[in-house]
């Protein structure tokens, strides 16, 4: 343990520092698990910026759904960026110490950027409702001013509902024990070294997730529940095969997000005697998403590998043009 105690004005020690352990039962060999983590990580990093390019370049690509694409590459950069340097500083340079104000500060991005996340896949959702239940209103409808509203509001949102939980987990007395047994700061693992009670903490982080998640959760099912009965009462199969396909890459991200963000819960709840499968689970919760996202996107919908060709064809071209010597 640290020696990092300093004492207050009573009689009880405050800890200055925390110890991130890394991933708890294997911290002799955990290093060999940076090279595949930072494969994702800029996996990550390299796919997301390369479809904010495609999307920015490619005027095909101006409509409102790759719009919402294009803020969810950003969020999942900035979920990726906001634990990955520090994981892999763990694993490369022993680098576990970390200060109480950057705990809580990671805390409180990785809630915003996760919320931020679910709600980018309401948004998407809502637009493929739209799109397919009123399509003649779809222009006046999801416009440019929407999209900019829907984003202001859902960042306005997630950093509002965030804030409480490391607000409250700073307030909790960390008076005896500063190793965490997991490689980034989480509100349970932290909280758990806290002496006095962290009920308030649990309650907290489990309303504001079945308020922001558990919302957006259940308006994306009314959703595609919306869709789906739109789809089956048309009279073309092909009309309704090409409605479903333009949704089937969101609702492949859907499924995986939620799906292990209900598994992480209940293996948090059951308290598991494998402590290294809840944390696991959850770093892989944290980098998997934003190097999965652009994956799907780009094997599963057409314009955007159409895009991609016109970039690297244009990336090509001036290359080419640059090389060719002047007469």
């Amino acid at each position: 343990m640290s020696a990092s105690l300093k004492g207050s004005n009573s009689s009880k020690f405050q800890v200055s520092e925390f110890i991130l352990m890394g991933l708890p039962g294997i911290h002799s060999w955990q290093h060999w698990l940076s090279l595949p983590l930072a494969l994702l990580y800029l996996s990550a990093i390299g796919a997301n910026i390369l479809i904010l390019i495609t999307i920015c370049q490619d005027p095909a690509l101006q409509q409102p759904m790759y719009s919402f694409l294009g803020i969810l590459s950003v969020v999942d950069m900035g979920l990726a960026t906001t634990i990955m340097p520090k994981i892999l500083a763990i694993f490369w340079f022993d680098a576990k110490v970390i200060s109480l104000p950057e705990c809580f500060a990671q805390i409180y991005a990785i809630h915003c950027f996760v919320s931020m996340e679910s709600g980018i896949f309401l948004c998407m959702a809502f637009d493929r409702y739209i799109a397919i239940c009123h399509p003649l209103r779809y222009p006046s409808i999801v416009t440019k001013a929407l999209i900019l509203r829907a984003t202001v509001l859902m960042v306005l949102r997630n950093s509002l509902f965030s804030l409480p939980v490391p607000v409250l987990a700073a307030q909790r007395n960390y008076c005896s024990r500063n190793e965490i047994e997991h490689c980034l700061c989480s509100n349970l693992g932290v909280t758990s070294l806290a002496c006095d009670d962290r009920r308030p903490n649990s309650i907290c982080q489990l309303v504001l997730a079945w308020l922001v998640m558990g919302s957006d959760l259940g308006l994306i099912i009314l959703s595609y529940t919306l869709i789906l009965r739109s789809v089956l009462k048309l009279n073309s199969a092909e009309a309704a095969s090409k409605a479903l396909s333009t949704c089937s890459s969101h609702l492949i991200l859907i499924l995986f997000f939620y799906t292990v963000v209900v598994v992480i819960s209940v293996t948090h709840l059951a308290e598991t005697k494998v402590p290294l499968v809840p944390v696991l689970l959850n770093v892989l919760h944290n980098i998997i998403p934003p190097s999965l996202n652009p994956m799907v996107y780009a094997l599963r919908t057409k314009e955007l590998r159409a895009g991609f060709q016109k970039v690297f064809c244009l990336s090509l071209e001036k290359k080419t043009r640059h090389q060719r010597p002047s007469p």
